[in-house]
């Protein structure tokens, strides 16, 4: 892998982990975080640059997938809160 390349799934890997810390809750939030640490682990060996590329794209995507569903399960959370349920 380019030194690029590596830097750049470095960064990804650090910004989805940094960004899924931020579920308050409890299983949200250790649910992500191994399901980020097993799918960059299960891929550390892919070598083609295509298939690298291609992968840097989906975690590109889910990271802003898991950027959304922080705030709308902070969005959640505070209207239940308001409601005093």
């Amino acid at each position: 892998m380019a030194a690029s390349s590596r830097a750049q799934v470095l960064d990804l890997y650090r910004a989805m982990l940094r960004e899924s810390k931020h579920f308050s809750a409890y299983n949200y939030r250790t649910y992500a975080v191994r399901r980020i640490r097993d799918a960059f682990r299960e891929n550390k060996n892919v070598k083609d640059p295509v298939e690298i590329q291609a992968l840097v794209n989906k975690a590109k995507r889910d990271l802003e997938i898991i950027r959304r569903q922080v705030r709308w399960f902070d969005d959640v959370l505070s209207f239940i809160k308001s409601c005093k349920l």
